[in-house]
């Protein structure tokens, strides 16, 4: 464990198991888009009893360490670095999540071909994180089984299916992704964090029925944008009586 960190793997393992952390971000273009907004919605988070907050970027994650107590995951979607593995695609980028306050860091660990600007691969950038950072978790955010076994044999503390359905060039599900969860839970010993299209509290249910540690909730949470569009658009064009 780092001589500054708050928690080690072990401690937020603990904490998160059979609990929902929420992801805190607002997409290009949205005027939630602020670091103090961001911080507002992690503090509604942690009093509805959330166990963790994912943030992206130095900025936001500074933002929610200075009002919440619960562990953080940093992110850094840096497209200008990679434009396709872009979650915290370099060791600068972990370095800065560090520096804002993030208790452990998400990475891209699919099997994608990386362009160049950083490590050669995620097992290369998951060597270097450990060899800067002793003892920082990683989260391991991939597509499949097979990336999610590699992300283990390379040392991660957490596997998550947050890239399932975003790597192939089509549209994803309309829902999680059960069927990886249960998949990598049975095929390598970390523990698996599902991630992606959670929208109803009955999906977080089916999740830990098949075997998830903890799961993460963003856009049906915290997308207000997002969520206004829906109900919008389900209004729009019809003929009221």
């Amino acid at each position: 464990m780092r001589p500054d960190a708050r928690f080690s793997a072990a401690d937020i393992l603990s904490a998160w198991r059979g609990g929902v952390v929420v992801s805190c971000q607002a997409p290009e273009g949205s005027p939630l888009r602020q670091p103090g907004i961001m911080a507002a919605m992690a503090q509604a988070a942690a009093l509805a009893g959330a166990v963790g907050i994912r943030a992206n970027g130095p900025a936001d994650v500074a933002a929610i360490r200075a009002v919440v107590d619960l562990p953080v995951v940093g992110i850094d979607k840096r497209s200008d670095i990679d434009p396709v593995v872009y979650i915290t695609p370099t060791l600068s980028s972990v370095a800065a999540l560090v520096e804002a306050g993030a208790d452990l860091v998400a990475i891209d660990a699919t099997l994608r071909p990386r362009n160049g600007n950083g490590a050669q691969n995620a097992a290369a950038l998951i060597s270097q994180i450990r060899g800067a950072f002793p003892g920082l978790p990683i989260m391991a955010d991939v597509s499949n089984t097979i990336e999610g076994v590699a992300a283990a044999v390379a040392g991660v503390d957490i596997v998550a299916t947050t890239l399932s359905g975003y790597t192939g060039g089509g549209a994803p599900g309309d829902g999680p992704d059960l069927d990886l969860i249960a998949a990598l839970v049975a095929a390598q010993d970390r523990p698996v964090v599902a991630e992606g299209r959670f929208a109803t509290p009955a999906q977080v249910v089916a999740a830990f029925e098949v075997g998830a540690h903890a799961v993460v909730v963003g856009t049906a949470i915290t997308d207000t944008l997002a969520l206004a569009r829906k109900f919008v658009g389900a209004g729009r064009g019809r003929t009221v009586k």
